[in-house]
């Protein structure tokens, strides 16, 4: 399967951005434990939209529904700006996890090897193959 070529550093314009925005606002970046609660509270937010939505335990009827890509967008911003706070490159970040994930499981999502139907003799494999 074929890779798709680079187009440039995404992950770097929303970190860039997101300095930006925290710049003009005058603010500074929270220290780490504390953008490490925001990320929870956010990743809590997901997961409750998700549950009102697929899961068991749906909103009362007075709650405005909420929007899943609202609450993945918040997720994104807080770890833009914990990268920006801890001087990470997440685009970097990502490609080396990609690598990761390559070279680790590049055989687990392969299709089995077949197996004779029942009844039919496994045949041996061929020399050298």
């Amino acid at each position: 399967m074929e890779r798709p070529a680079s187009r440039g550093a995404p992950l770097r314009t929303l970190q860039e951005e997101t300095d930006a925005w925290i710049r003009e606002q005058g603010a500074s970046y929270w220290e780490p434990l504390a953008l490490l609660a925001r990320l929870s509270e956010e990743v809590g937010e997901l997961a409750r939209e998700l549950n009102a939505r697929y899961g068991p335990k749906r909103k009362r009827e007075e709650e405005p529904p909420g929007s899943v890509a609202e609450e993945l967008g918040d997720i994104l911003y807080v770890v833009a700006c914990m990268a920006n706070r801890l001087e990470i490159d997440l685009d970097r970040a990502w490609l080396e996890t990609l690598e990761k994930y390559r070279r680790r499981d590049r055989r687990r999502w392969s299709p089995p090897p077949l197996r004779p139907e029942a009844g039919e003799e496994e045949r041996p494999a061929a020399p050298g193959g």
